[in-house]
């Protein structure tokens, strides 16, 4: 568990492992502490929020920062709002209820490439109270751990000038680290890309026989399983947006100011939702044309070859036909005894193989398609 008491005005942010037991004088608190931990440390978490909110979690929305396999969602009481978010993660851990927080076992791997792997989620759970944020996060949640190494930097960076400032309010700091988990899913559809690009090109070649299937179908699984979170992911930060409309209007012009930011960063993770949903779709539909279109490749390849051998059935056809006259049992047969027979034969068949090649090639019937 990691707790952090952050004060924007004084440019400060301390950390601690122990719950606190009163609110700062300026600012405001987040508990960051990994599922297995919240469930072990239920009741203390909830005596905490007691002490510093005056109210505690429902059941329902503790069920729900305990289930590992929930969607992305929001939902609200009149004291807090809870959103849960489903970032990417290398696979569903479990931990040891004795031991919170160290690894038990870890789930077994996507096959297919690497990048198809990583489409993997668990979801990251959020109550946001007046000045107290609560994260609920798996285990060994790299988003949280570099969001807080960014956010205890940021006091220095500030002193450098460069930019960087400490979030205002529980909300605030919510949405900056989902925006985090959405980044984490545009530098996924780049890799993404890059795959679907090389197996295009793979099934685009004339020439070549694609037997890498199963990958290609596993790749059209993830990209819909990747569709349907960022549907969920979508629909949750919407609610979330919609909540905040909602809200009285703030009394001083410092907070209105703070309201409005707080609006447009929400639309800001909502148009990057937005973009992956875009890219994945488009990426899904590049990967349907692609096999369609190896499909109509290998189909007028097949064509050709079938073409070929028809023409050049036809050219021997004659043929067979003078040959099987003159090899009829008759005793009598036109110039069967003559001494140049043969060679008049000979020559009438050479003659009808080059006006009938003359004729298809003429017709493009044994022109070879160029691919």
């Amino acid at each position: 568990m990691r707790v952090f008491s952050i004060t924007p005005s004084g440019q400060g942010v301390s950390e601690t492992d122990c719950l606190p037991a009163q609110l700062p004088a300026q600012g405001f608190v987040w508990i960051a502490c990994a599922r297995r931990e919240f469930e072990v440390m239920q009741a203390q978490i909830q005596a905490t929020l007691q002490g510093l909110c005056g109210t505690q979690l429902v059941d329902l929305h503790i069920s729900d920062l305990l289930n590992n396999q929930l969607p992305s969602h929001y939902d609200y009481t009149s004291q807090y709002d809870m959103l849960v978010f489903r970032r990417l993660a290398a696979g569903h851990s479990e931990t040891d209820l004795a031991q919170p927080g160290e690894p038990l076992h870890q789930s077994t791997r996507r096959s297919g490439p690497p990048v198809l792997r990583r489409i993997d989620t668990s979801p990251v759970g959020f109550a946001v109270f007046d000045r107290v944020l609560l994260t609920v996060h798996p285990v060994g949640c790299t988003v949280r751990e570099a969001y807080a190494l960014k956010l205890l930097n940021a006091t220095t960076a500030e002193d450098r000038s460069s930019g960087v400032k400490l979030p205002s309010s529980p909300a605030d700091l919510m949405l900056r680290v989902v925006n985090q988990m959405v980044d984490g899913y545009l530098a996924l559809r780049r890799e993404l890309t890059r795959q679907m690009d090389h197996w295009q090109s793979e099934l685009l070649k004339p020439d070549s026989r694609f037997t890498n299937w199963s990958s290609v179908l596993d790749a059209r699984l993830a990209l819909h399983h990747l569709d349907e979170i960022c549907e969920d992911q979508r629909a949750a930060v919407q609610d979330w947006i919609d909540s905040i409309e909602t809200w009285p209007d703030p009394d001083s012009p410092a907070m209105h100011r703070e309201h409005e930011l707080l609006k447009v960063r929400s639309r800001d993770v909502l148009e990057h939702i937005e973009r992956v949903i875009h890219h994945v779709r488009r990426m899904g539909q590049s990967a349907e044309s692609a096999v369609q279109m190896h499909f109509s490749a290998q189909s007028n390849r097949t064509n050709d070859i079938m073409r070929t051998l028809t023409a050049l059935t036809a050219v021997f056809l004659p043929l067979n036909l003078i040959t099987g006259f003159f090899g009829m049992n008759f005793e009598f047969l036109p110039v069967i005894h003559s001494a140049s027979g043969f060679w008049w034969v000979f020559g009438l068949m050479v003659l009808l193989v080059v006006v009938v090649v003359s004729v298809f090639w003429r017709k493009r019937y044994l022109a070879r398609t160029r691919h």
